[in-house]
């Protein structure tokens, strides 16, 4: 087959800017080919590169005792004592998601899900953070439905449970949802997998399924814009198998019992390309491919073609060549391809070959490590108009709005489609704040959450990343978790906007001085940018995914309010409404700064609960919707009603930071007192659990009442 001829529409449309491709051609000095343009695409854009956040990435806190292994590899890995460790880390797949929901989403949880047992670890959870349109949008309805599909599908038929993750609905997403998904599993520390390969001539093995065309370019896609020829780029989404995943996820760990692996990477984003680039540049070695090694599902495949196809449930590996034999025989059992395609070589050449002719010839290093990096014009965001005043509202009524609302409604629809109970250890399903679950065969347990506020980091992208952070500090922290580290997703629109780069720039800032401060470095993640249709850029949306370890589940905070409690809020409430959930629902007003987050403080009343703990029946951070909604939910949660003492607007559904609350016995609630007040915390009495109401100052409405149309406003909002 003809190769077409390298014009200026084809350089554009592999997404090269003119300096870019001046750059290509100083380094060969000669013109590319087109499987070598392909491969320079695929390496260079920004879904690969990074060049346009890496010189933010560099800020962030990423170190640790607990640290074992930090970002640049497949995920990160943190030490939980006893000679194991967490391997997690979170990624997006928003454009396949939106072009194709159900696979978008499914091949999504596959990819995540590989980078954790690629190094060795048994995955044992996972997560999802969505963000759609609003429900009147004509899109909405199938992309909700396709998405939550695709990840229950793949998720639940590979056989890991879905703990915990987020659902928002906003206008900024109409043309571009977002699928976050995050994977955790668990390795003996001692047992770990690096991709970096190592040894001049050994073999290079092509594990897992076979090539076809699905997924071609699926990289660059990712790292462009939407506009009104969407529909095309459906070729470039990848179709998912999870059942074939999940026997190469047991032939994978059955192979690396046999000593055989010096390396291994999974095939995600630019398939056979980037998984070989990558694993060579790691080790300062180049790769030499055959192409007519590779086993194929399609005929008459080209160069380009294979090196760029995202075919899923795929694996590259360096191989101990004296344990091929052992090696073969694993993914021969478990009717899986295993082909020699290749080998290290000492230059710093990826040199592929088809049939005995040179496809390519490029410098391997120019593609990975020296790919080029942009400092990118950017502008603060403007400082948020002081909000106007509030009228008080009836609470219940607010209360009411909220319930009503998809965003904040109870997504039953949505956890119900995922299996959380696969493997038997799951202790806190999906929709009671972290999910938490067992490390098999202890009384130890890792608690896992997913969180970021949009809504704030767009007003004050700063405090919006010190948000994210803190709240899932406190997620971990309610659960009576230590928290441990954060993987970060970090969703912008196009970066070359000076506007949309200052946003990120601020939301790194904030999420570097959170993870510092609350000790819970970046271990591992994922930068989403160009998330834009026709101009219009998604809310900024740094998802930050967090783990916890529960040291003894006989102390973990899972308990439910019962008649007699009393209500504490730890933190001290000063009534910030500024971009709160109340007043985008109730007022559609879209005003005010975020609210302010005291890291010292987050810290404190963090402390103070795992302190306390073992006093507390019920425990919940105050986020959304404030006190008033908090209260619903955990009375809901233990169906007993609750009676608040305050029935101002400000004190009800304010959105101040760094606060929890509390459900206790009163001689428990006398005791957490009076250690708040050694401490020096601010601990005050917010109200008591009883009868079946819900009592707001001097209004009230049946808990029944409000638990139905808590129950039930997801669906009517969506279908």
């Amino acid at each position: 087959m003809q190769e077409p001829n390298i014009t200026n529409e084809v350089i554009a449309a592999h997404g090269f800017t003119p300096d870019e491709y001046q750059e290509v051609l100083r380094i060969l000095n000669r013109d590319p080919n087109f499987t070598e343009l392909g491969i320079f695409s695929a390496m260079w854009n920004e879904h690969c590169s990074y060049k346009s956040s890496k010189k933010w990435l560099r800020t962030l806190p990423t170190d640790g005792p607990q640290v074992i292994c930090g970002p640049g590899e497949n995920a990160g890995i943190v030490d939980i004592g006893d000679g194991q460790a967490v391997v997690f880390k979170m990624e997006s797949h928003n454009h396949p998601s939106y072009i194709e929901p159900y696979q978008g989403a499914a091949t999504g949880v596959g990819g995540i899900l590989r980078d954790v047992f690629t190094m060795g670890a048994r995955p044992i959870a996972a997560m999802n953070s969505l963000s759609f349109g609003e429900p009147s949008h004509p899109k909405t309805r199938s992309l909700v439905s396709g998405v939550v599909a695709g990840v229950g599908g793949y998720g639940n038929c590979f056989g890991v449970p879905t703990v915990g993750g987020e659902v928002r609905f906003d206008a900024a997403y109409n043309g571009n949802c977002l699928v976050n998904a995050f994977a955790a599993g668990l390795v003996d520390a001692d047992a770990i997998f690096y991709s970096a390969a190592s040894g001049v001539g050994m073999p290079v093995v092509y594990l897992g399924a076979k090539t076809g065309r699905d997924g071609v370019g699926g990289a660059t896609m990712a790292s462009a814009e939407f506009d009104d020829t969407i529909e095309e780029k459906r070729p470039t989404v990848q179709v998912g198998d999870p059942f074939t995943e999940k026997r190469l996820m047991e032939a994978t760990l059955e192979l690396m019992a046999t000593g055989a692996v010096i390396s291994i990477q999974d095939m995600g984003a630019a398939g056979l390309t980037c998984s070989a680039v990558e694993m060579g540049d790691k080790g300062g070695l180049g790769i030499r491919l055959d192409l007519e090694k590779v086993p194929q599902r399609e005929e008459n495949m080209t160069a380009y073609e294979m090196m760029l196809s995202e075919s899923q449930e795929r694996m590259l590996m360096v191989l101990k060549p004296e344990l091929e034999a052992e090696a073969r025989a694993v993914f021969e059992k478990w009717d899986l391809d295993f082909a020699i395609v290749g080998e290290t070589i000492e230059e710093d050449r990826f040199l592929i070959m088809h049939h005995g002719e040179v496809k390519a010839d490029l410098p391997l290093s120019k593609l990975s490590s020296t790919a080029p990096e942009y400092d990118r014009p950017w502008e603060p965001t403007p400082a948020a108009e002081p909000l106007a005043d509030v009228p008080n509202i009836d609470p219940i009524d607010g209360l009411k709005a909220l319930l009503a609302s998809p965003n904040y409604a109870a997504k039953n629809w949505v956890y119900e489609q995922y299996d959380s109970q696969v493997m038997a250890d799951t202790l806190l399903p999906p929709g009671a704040g972290a999910g938490v679950v067992r490390v098999h065969g202890t009384q130890k347990a890792l608690a896992f959450t997913s969180d970021v506020t949009p809504r704030y980091v767009v007003a004050n992208p700063v405090e919006g990343g010190k948000q994210a952070v803190a709240e899932a500090y406190r997620n971990l922290t309610a659960k009576g978790a230590k928290p441990l580290a954060t993987t970060d997703n970090l969703n912008f629109g196009n970066p070359e906007k000076p506007a949309i780069m200052g946003q990120f720039v601020g939301a790194i800032k904030g999420i570097g001085e959170a993870v510092a401060a609350l000790d819970m470095p970046i271990v591992s993640g994922n930068v989403s940018l160009y998330n834009e249709t026709d101009g219009a850029a998604i809310l900024p949306t740094p998802t930050i995914g967090a783990v916890g370890l529960i040291d003894d589940i006989e102390h973990m905070i899972a308990g439910q309010a019962r008649e007699g409690h009393v209500a504490l809020v730890l933190g001290e409430t000063l009534g910030h409404l500024g971009r709160s959930a109340l007043l985008a629902e109730v007022y559609n007003r879209i005003e005010g700064d975020a609210p302010p987050v005291d890291l010292a403080n987050e810290k404190a009343h963090g402390e103070f609960i795992s302190a306390n703990r073992d006093m507390i029946n019920a425990c919940t951070d105050l986020g959304d919707g404030g006190l008033a909604l908090a209260a619903f939910e955990m009375a809901r949660e233990g169906d007993v009603g609750v009676t608040l003492d305050a029935g101002d607007t400000a004190t009800l559904f304010g959105e101040d930071q760094g606060r929890y609350l509390i459900a206790c016995s009163f001689d428990k609630a006398e005791a957490l007192m009076t250690a708040a007040a050694q401490t020096g915390v601010t601990l005050t009495t917010a109200g008591r659990f009883t009868g079946s109401d819900v009592k707001l100052g001097r209004t009230s409405a049946p808990l029944a009442e409000l638990s139905d149309l808590f129950s039930t406003s997801f669906e009517a909002a969506i279908f």
